[in-house]
């Protein structure tokens, strides 16, 4: 049977070299794989913004030291950097610039030992001058990128604490203080149930943390034996027992050992929960927050460039209490006073409720008079509490107490060496004074503070309070925890695995293979540029997402070029380019599609270094994509688009 010459194509002709016969006129291909000009401007402006903001990443940030003040204080005086300044110049660490940024005066220094001294050489001055804790003395990473590159949103990459380190602090929970206020609220229970059973005890109740214990006297042993009767079934964490105190019949309820220990760990659990929300709050990205020990509680802050704030919020135990205003008649061992606005006002003792039972606060901004307040929402516990406690007391008054617990800095010579002590101390004042209008249920507003206060206030309130105060033992900033040992490995096997892959594309794809590669680096660049402007931050399981990103990017190319190649048996080459690339496309993208499906449940079901790697590779599947089939695709149109050619370099 006679075969027409065009029925095969390319029968007889050698692969890659396909002569058409009379099925379509010569050079009507020419023109398949011509981008319009829009699309070659779209890559092109693509790949500039991306150097553009992977640039940032060329300038490596300065270790600096950065004052800045406590709360709502102004910016800093220039004759307090002038001291900080002197300080470092007399201890011979000279710093390599010293400037006033957006009201905080970062003094930049060489190295990170340089740094670490510097700061408590300053930190010892200020001590010495009388202004140490009005001051925070925190370290930080100065950004050495052009102001005309910040200004247009350019930002360097974090690095997580396993590449370049980021800030570490100590912490240290005041067990005491947790000890103490729940014997406070044992009591507060005592007196609540002497009160409503009418028993008669000689005021005021003894109340001591060594051993923890508290010691009621009576007037007669009978009154002692029912006060002991009435508190049998209620305070099962005490070991209660009849003894004399100062002459006088008395019952002492010892806290019991494993009670304290059930305290202690209570303490720490709170204290983690609510550290990791309000490093959530901060957004400082694949935080540590663990337990150290007994009593300390570890914080590394990988990538933070601004850890006075970080330091301001961590740092400070805030709480508040809602108490009633005692009346004149009240007892006076169950008062404590406090001054507000210019005047005394008397509160009793017991609390209504506290911050532990917020379950939410929000900082806003009063409708009527335009000032800052915070919204403050209990839980159903504290609505209860503040139902009962005020449905029969409308027409009394109500106070909000706010209470901090702030760190003291002193220094002492210990062995011939100043070894810096950090003093805990309480600040106690009134926020709100309020006359009951009517029954409250468990919605709040909180009037009388500034923005700034407001803010604070609501953030630790919604992070959580802490069951005991805590305070900053130690902060430094940290190096690489895996070694420059593993970080100079990790880089080189993305350098390695990249040269390779590289060279595997130019010797077998030749030409292509060229325009692979420069797909593969505009990747990474766009890789780079989008985690910058996020604010992501690379680790170690990051830059192996990188590498994988890399094989992704190639393995899209290899199935564009194989089905090119498959399709010059039957095809013209102009035709093959673009059959390859467009029946390739939906293979590659149900390939990334499933990647990406893997990649966003790892980070909604994992934690730190996991979500590291999801984000890198999340990322990395959208620029890979984007390098593959528009940037490969222009590539390749510029060398062989708009030409009558007969074979291809591939």
């Amino acid at each position: 049977m006679a075969r027409s010459r065009g029925s095969s194509p390319g029968a007889g002709a050698p692969p890659g070299l396909v002569t058409l016969g009379g099925a379509r006129p010569r050079g009507s291909t020419a023109n398949l794989n011509a981008f319009p000009l829009w699309r070659y401007l779209v890559v092109l402006v693509v790949v500039l913004l991306g150097c553009l903001y992977a640039a940032p990443n060329l300038y490596p940030p300065d270790y600096a030291v950065q004052i800045s003040g406590r709360g709502d204080s102004p910016a800093v005086p220039e004759r307090v950097v002038a001291l900080a300044e002197q300080a470092a110049v007399g201890a011979g660490l000279e710093p390599t610039g010293v400037a006033i940024e957006n009201g905080q005066a970062v003094l930049r220094f060489r190295d990170n030992e340089t740094q670490i001294r510097a700061q408590e050489i300053i930190r010892q001055h200020f001590v010495a001058d009388g202004i140490g804790d009005d001051y925070i003395i925190a370290l930080n990473l100065a950004s050495t990128t052009p102001a005309w590159l910040e200004g247009i949103g350019g930002a360097r990459m974090n690095y997580g604490l396993d590449l370049s380190g980021g800030v570490h602090f100590l912490l240290e929970v005041d067990m005491e203080t947790a000890v103490r206020d729940r014997l406070n609220g044992f009591e507060e229970e005592v007196r609540t149930v002497f009160r409503n059973e009418r028993l008669r005890y000689l005021r005021p109740i003894d109340t001591r943390l060594e051993p923890p214990e508290i010691r009621i006297r009576f007037r007669d042993e009978a009154d002692r034996d029912a006060g002991r009767a009435a508190l049998a079934d209620r305070v099962r964490e005490f070991d209660l027992s009849s003894e004399a105190v100062d002459g006088d019949p008395a019952l002492v309820m010892r806290l019991r050992a494993d009670v304290v220990s059930e305290i202690e760990d209570y303490a720490i659990s709170q204290n983690l929960i609510s550290l990791r929300n309000r490093v959530n709050e901060l957004g400082v990205s694949e935080p540590l927050v663990q337990r150290m020990g007994r009593n300390r509680i570890v914080i590394d802050l990988p990538g933070i460039q601004d850890s006075s704030r970080a330091k301001d919020i961590i740092g400070r135990v805030a709480n508040l209490e809602f108490r009633l205003v005692a009346s004149a008649d009240h007892p006076r061992s169950e008062v404590e006073t406090f001054a507000y606005q210019g005047r005394d006002v008397d509160l009793q003792r017991a609390v209504i409720a506290t911050g532990d039972r917020v379950g939410n606060a929000t900082a806003s901004i009063d409708p009527e008079t335009s000032m800052p307040q915070v919204n403050i929402t209990l839980d159903g516990r504290g609505g209860e509490s503040m139902h009962a406690a005020t449905r029969h007391n409308i027409g009394r008054q109500m106070a909000i107490l706010f209470r901090e617990t702030l760190t003291r800095s002193s220094y002492e010579e210990v062995d011939g060496e100043l070894v810096l002590r950090q003093i805990p101390y309480e600040e106690q004042r009134l926020i709100s004074v309020a006359t009951i209008q009517a029954a409250l249920g468990n919605r709040f507003r909180i009037t009388g503070l500034s923005q700034s206060e407001a803010r604070d206030l609501s953030l630790l309130l919604r992070a959580g309070a802490l069951a005991a105060p805590m305070y900053i033992v130690e902060e430094r900033t940290v190096g690489a925890s895996l070694g420059e040992q593993n970080i100079r490995a990790g880089f080189i096997s993305v350098a390695i695995g990249f040269a390779l892959v590289m060279t595997f594309m130019m010797v077998y794809y030749k030409l292509f293979g060229l325009a692979a590669n420069i797909a593969l680096a505009v990747n990474l660049v766009l890789l780079i540029a989008v985690m910058s402007l996020l604010g992501a931050t690379l680790t170690l399981p990051g830059i192996a997402g990188i590498v994988l990103t890399v094989g992704m990017a190639v393995d899209a190319n290899v199935l564009i070029f194989s089905r090119i190649r498959e399709e010059l048996q039957y095809r013209s080459p102009q035709a093959a380019i673009s059959a390859g690339f467009d029946r390739a496309f939906v293979a590659i993208l149900d390939a990334n599609i499933t990647t990406l499906i893997v990649a966003v449940i790892l980070y909604a079901i994992g934690s730190g270094p996991v979500r590291g790697f999801a984000v890198t590779l999340s990322i990395g599947i959208c620029t890979s994509l984007f390098a593959a089939l528009m940037v490969t695709r222009a590539l390749v149109n510029l060398m062989y688009g708009g030409r009558n050619i007969r074979q291809l370099a591939i």
